[in-house]
């Protein structure tokens, strides 16, 4: 079966109010600025980035925007994310204040970091084991 492109995720963005519709674009494009080798997809029926592997996901919510960048990406933000509502592997943006792009740039870019050096040592290990 063949990925789902990004109409797709053009598709799902343009259920939501025109005003959401702005701040998921954005989104949108600060997490392709951070990642530009990240494939567009949608998993768990939101809009997902992978780079050998899930990168982030994202979606909108009635007073919210959800941001899913796993447990390490919420781990190593802890501080910044502080003020904001979240869980193990996510936070909520509310709508009714300024979302965070450059800190969802950032959390981007580390997880970005964290799947290409995991992929890393994934690819030395099998290595070491055929030889």
């Amino acid at each position: 079966k063949a990925k789902p492109t990004s109409t797709e995720i053009d598709k799902f963005i343009s259920s939501f109010p025109e005003d959401v519709q702005e701040i998921l674009n954005k989104i949108r494009a600060t997490i392709r600025e951070s990642a530009p080798e990240a494939e567009e997809t949608i998993n768990y029926g939101i809009p997902t980035f992978t780079l050998k592997g899930n990168l982030v996901h994202f979606s909108a919510f009635k007073t919210h925007i959800g941001f899913y960048p796993t447990p390490s990406g919420i781990e190593k933000f802890k501080a910044e994310l502080s003020k904001y509502e979240g869980a193990k592997g996510s936070v909520k943006f509310p709508l009714d204040k300024p979302i965070p792009y450059a800190l969802i740039g950032k959390i981007v870019k580390f997880r970005v970091k964290e799947n290409l050096e995991r992929a890393a040592a994934k690819g030395k290990k099998n290595k070491a084991i055929k030889s």
